[in-house]
């Protein structure tokens, strides 16, 4: 498996980072994790820090290339969300911690992606995106039912009203897992939090890399400066991890 991959998170204008993002890979499987620890309630640095260190432990269980992806992603996620919950026990439901997250799984040639809430995963193709998640927040929902428009999204009022995550309630939240995605070389993998996409478009997510720029680990650090930048003076952390197939 020939793959060039990187991650990054930035504190933005927070006084913290409660993002936490990871890459972790061997010669048939790679698994890139974007975790979004949700700021209004206690200890959401907690959550994504647990959520993260679930999911990589079950990743290093595993035998490789992984024999059920989308399987294993339901179940590791799952083990995450009552990880973080144990961690709340003992809170007030709205004290309790709590993350959305982003989770690919790459082997074979192909892509398997989870994700919860509005952290999002993204298929870029030739310096466009062909696909990408649809967040768990009642914006989406909104645009779904043709209520608004999508240039309407990034400025809704409502846009951080989040539907799913883990943490909080004791039951399974509904997590959304994709078919198998081919890959074709070229193509990347990008998971982030709302911090990266909330300020820029979905074109200038597809159009962050490109053949002839820098490595793929400079220019997604320039895409996470860009969304900072954007957002300023009141930027949240924003958290990437990008995975690029060769073949």
């Amino acid at each position: 498996m020939r793959i060039e991959y990187a991650d990054v998170s930035d504190v933005g204008h927070r006084d913290d980072n409660q993002d936490r993002a990871a890459v972790v890979a061997n010669e048939h499987s790679a698994l890139l994790i974007a975790m979004d620890g949700m700021g209004g309630h206690a200890d959401g640095a907690r959550a994504a820090e647990i959520g993260r260190h679930v999911l990589l432990n079950a990743f290093a269980a595993e035998s490789h290339p992984v024999f059920d992806p989308l399987g294993f992603l339901h179940l590791s996620l799952g083990r995450a969300h009552e990880a973080v919950v144990a961690a709340g026990k003992g809170m007030s439901l709205e004290q309790r911690p709590r993350a959305t997250c982003a989770v690919c799984l790459v082997q074979d040639g192909a892509a398997w992606w989870a994700h919860l809430g509005d952290s999002r995963v993204y298929h870029i193709r030739h310096g466009a995106v062909v696909e990408r998640t649809r967040d768990h927040t009642h914006v989406e929902q909104l645009l779904r039912d043709g209520m608004i428009r999508e240039d309407e999204v990034h400025g809704h009022p409502m846009r951080n009203y989040v539907d799913c995550c883990i943490g909080g309630e004791p039951g399974q939240p509904e997590m959304s897992l994709s078919r198998r995605r081919p890959l074709s070389p070229g193509d990347i993998v990008l998971v982030c939090s709302d911090g990266v996409w909330a300020s820029l478009r979905d074109a200038d997510i597809g159009a962050f890399w490109q053949p002839d720029g820098p490595p793929l680990a400079e220019a997604l650090s320039a895409l996470v400066d860009r969304a900072v930048a954007a957002s300023a003076p009141h930027s949240d952390n924003a958290t990437a991890a990008a995975l690029r197939w060769l073949g």
